[in-house]
């Protein structure tokens, strides 16, 4: 009991922190997203070029968080836009890799059906490829936005706010309760988040299952034969 009063006393501070936390979670994301998604629809034209560019977006994922900031900081000094940076580098990897795996994994034979029925490059894009493969870019934000609210967390190191401040706190002051106050913030953030894009996910993948947008129907695609075959 003394342990949950010593929390609750901590409750505004955590909700201040909890909310930078969040921001500099937000703007990672979003940014991540818009590049991620964007390049991965580029390589996913150029087939031979995305297995170089998710090669070394693969390598990438395997430079620490601490040392990309430590890279960056002559460039952008202390403050939540390092810390963003970062974590753009950390979650556009993913989005990035399910983006080109996703529209890649689309069957041929839709793609061609649908140029069959005049749609256009980009709207063979936007209408039929983007959405079947929506569930795995789906899957790569998810990834993307849990690892990121874990990673936040060393934005405290370079002056940024959000939870991991209470965690450093406690761990120089050896102080569980400044521990366990942004600790158990962070990963209920990360469950709830997980849980909300997990459903996000699974709603798009039954979306796409049973109607794709703009993709041609079995009518459509079946029609043609049936007329070539005609009344014997």
């Amino acid at each position: 009991m003394e342990a949950v009063g010593a929390l609750l006393a901590l409750r505004t501070t955590i909700l201040r922190l909890g909310a930078r936390h969040l921001e500099i979670v937000a703007y990672a994301v979003l940014i991540s997203t818009l590049i991620g998604v964007t390049l991965g629809i580029f390589v996913s034209r150029r087939r031979r070029l995305g297995a170089v560019v998710i090669g070394a977006a693969n390598v990438g994922q395997a430079v620490p968080s601490l040392a990309v900031l430590g890279l960056v900081l002559p460039f952008l000094g202390i403050g939540p836009s390092a810390a963003v940076f970062a974590l753009v580098l950390r979650g556009m990897l993913p989005i990035l890799n399910n983006t080109y795996a996703g529209i890649t994994s689309v069957d041929p034979a839709v793609v061609e059906a649908s140029r069959g029925m005049g749609m256009q490059g980009w709207q063979v894009l936007a209408l039929v490829e983007l959405p079947l493969a929506l569930p795995v870019i789906m899957a790569g934000i998810r990834t993307a936005t849990v690892a990121s609210i874990s990673l936040a967390t060393i934005a405290a190191l370079i002056g940024a706010g959000g939870l991991g401040e209470l965690i450093y706190q406690g761990l120089a002051m050896v102080d569980m309760t400044r521990l366990l106050a942004g600790a158990i913030p962070v990963a209920a953030l990360a469950v709830a988040a997980d849980a909300l894009l997990g459903w996000a996910q699974r709603a798009a993948g039954t979306a796409t299952a049973v109607s794709p947008p703009g993709a041609p129907s079995n009518a459509a695609t079946e029609a043609p034969s049936a007329r070539a075959a005609g009344p014997l």
